[in-house]
């Protein structure tokens, strides 16, 4: 399959990755090959015959028409929209060639879906060219856009790790998790599509004509979500039958595959050596953290570190997908503060707010303030967005009003951190884990409730949630003496299937008896997941809690470790790696 010219022209023009293309190309005539290769790869697994039984491809070249349906059938029966599922693989025209398990019918849905995603984009396409849109349209027409490149980046990963899923040099649990993690991101991608859409009576029209194609697209990534999540769920009990042992989280302690040496030797040392400085006297390499941020070399395969100095930074700064292993280092967070003032009352997205906005992976940060100053009349209005996968804050404030930190897609890890805000000001759809945070309500506008958290899974089988570990929930010195006159909230449903957990934390008398907010009536009352587990302080007790059927006050210990950051995160193979301070279990 090959991308058309107008499509190689919009990673161009978005500055995503320009060989994209040529890519892509590599990785699908090398997902087809591996169909001839697979049974020598099987012939590297010893001892768990699961994996071999359920997801190898050995066999005839070919089947029978009637043989792949059933696969298909079968595979496809685990999903939420099983009729989408299985007329869209078996109208393929190589399914006969390519279907013989249940992993290769996720390759095929996959591909499948890429296609589906490219329709997509043309569709917006269309859309940069009518006349009338406001400027906020057009702010998110560039999200949607930015969005199609990053779910298109996430599926081909997706069809890379499928095809190691055979190798040993990672675990099972860790193919699973990098799998779900991926393809949780893509559904949230085009949730955040939709977001964009969503301010006033023009947005919601415009919201409309994509409802079709956009939803289509979504449905395509749950289904292969499911069957990815049945897949792995059954191999991974079969090795444990075999093992005879189940691994625990705090075992997994190894330094990642992408780790180089030089960077264990950085990140292990007292003081973390920069490799460019940015200072606003002229001191350094660059006055500005967004000029340093370009000058970055793309795709670093070690960690790349940029110093900022002591000072107050008044800019927006995204670091792109291309930007990978990128770290900011500042002076203490009391010192050195990156800053801005956009909102969506101001005229941009809430996606588009951000004063730092992190895509690339494996970003850390530590020792820096960001903040949003629009006040609580700005609306949504954010500090901090991290779309990075395997990202790490230590020793970081995310300071703001309503949506101060958007934790928006991928594994991300915050401790000894700050975080203040009003309305939802913890909010997005990543798999995020907070340990030893101060995470303080503020006083909000007039008539205003505060939200702590604001949870956006859509989809039951996305391992997605916001878990808050040994923190301290409490007021800020303006709102402290108000308190009872803005009542303040764990948390409310931002999306049907919201999961956030309170653990082993302080809470203050600050938090409402109920504890939880509705977002909207009974939407998601019965679907969302909140748990409270072993919390202390005033506002802690649980006799005055919510109803709902989905809120819980989870009591057992062996229930509420799979929320803790060796196993929500896979904290154990990759979070030594940051150097930062942290804890995998209770």
């Amino acid at each position: 399959m090959i991308m058309s010219d107008q499509f190689k022209y919009f990673f161009a023009i978005t500055d995503k990755q320009p060989n994209l293309s040529n890519k892509r190309k590599k990785l699908f005539l090398a997902a087809f090959a591996s169909i001839l290769l697979a049974s020598v790869l099987a012939g590297i697994i010893v001892g768990v015959k699961s994996r071999n039984s359920t997801s190898d491809n050995s066999g005839p070249e070919t089947i029978t028409v009637s043989d792949a349906h059933t696969i298909v059938k079968s595979a496809c029966s685990s999903t939420f929209y099983p009729d989408l599922c299985y007329s869209t693989v078996t109208s393929h025209p190589e399914v006969t060639t390519k279907v013989k398990n249940i992993k290769n019918v996720i390759e095929l849905a996959v591909n499948i879906t890429v296609t589906a995603v490219e329709k997509s984009y043309f569709q917006i396409k269309k859309l940069t060219t009518r006349k009338g849109l406001t400027k906020r349209e057009i702010t998110a027409v560039h999200d949607c856009h930015q969005m199609i490149s990053e779910t298109l980046h996430e599926l081909l990963d997706v069809i890379k790790e499928l095809e190691d899923y055979y190798q040993t040099k990672k675990s099972l649990r860790q193919h699973a998790n990098d799998l779900k993690t991926l393809m949780s991101s893509a559904i949230t991608n085009q949730e955040t599509c939709f977001d964009g859409f969503s301010h006033d009576g023009a947005d919601k029209k415009v919201r409309k004509e994509l409802d079709k194609g956009e939803r289509r697209v979504e449905k395509m990534c749950s289904n292969a979500l499911a069957m990815i999540c049945n897949m792995t769920s059954r191999d991974l009990a079969d090795e444990m039958k075999l093992t005879g042992r189940k691994l625990k989280e705090d075992e997994y302690t190894e330094w990642p595959v992408w780790s180089s040496a030089g960077d264990r030797r950085l990140l292990q040392s007292a003081t973390v050596r920069p490799d460019v400085v940015v200072a606003t006297d002229c001191s350094g390499n660059y006055r500005t953290v967004a000029e340093a941020v370009a000058a970055a070399p793309s795709h670093s395969s070690r960690r790349y570190v940029i110093r900022i100095k002591a000072g107050v930074y008044h800019e927006n700064v995204e670091v792109p997908a291309t930007k990978t292993n990128i770290m900011f280092v500042g002076d203490g967070r009391k010192n050195t503060i990156i800053t801005g003032s956009r909102s969506v009352k101001g005229g941009s997205t809430t996606f588009n707010s951000a004063t730092v906005a992190v895509v690339g992976d494996r970003f850390l940060a530590r020792d820096i303030t960001f903040q949003n100053t629009a006040g609580p009349s700005g609306h949504q209005a954010v500090a901090l967005r991290v779309s990075s996968d395997l990202s790490a804050f230590y020793q970081c404030d995310m300071l703001g009003y309503q949506d101060t930190l958007y934790v928006h897609r991928g594994r991300q890890f915050f401790i000894n951190s700050y975080i203040a805000g009003t309305v939802d000001f913890i909010f997005g759809n990543a798999e995020a884990v907070f340990q030893n945070c101060d995470i303080h309500a503020r006083r909000p506008g007039p008539g205003q409730k505060n939200m702590v958290t604001a949870q956006g899974r859509t989809d039951p089988n996305q391992n997605t949630g916001i878990v808050i570990q040994k923190c301290r929930i409490g007021a800020t010195s303006d709102l402290q003496p108000v308190r009872w006159s803005f009542p303040t909230y764990l948390g409310r449903p931002w999306k049907e299937y919201s999961r956030t957990v309170v653990m082993q934390s302080t809470i203050s008398d600050v938090i409402h008896p109920a504890g939880w907010f509705e977002w909207q009536g009974n939407f998601a009352l019965n679907t969302l997941f909140y748990g409270e587990y072993q919390n202390t302080g005033a506002g802690a007790g649980t006799s005055g809690r919510v109803k709902w059927g989905g809120f819980k006050v989870i009591t057992s210990s062996s229930d509420v470790q799979r929320f803790a950051a060796g196993r929500f995160i896979g904290g154990g193979w990759w979070l030594r790696a940051t150097g930062f301070p942290f804890f995998l279990g209770l």
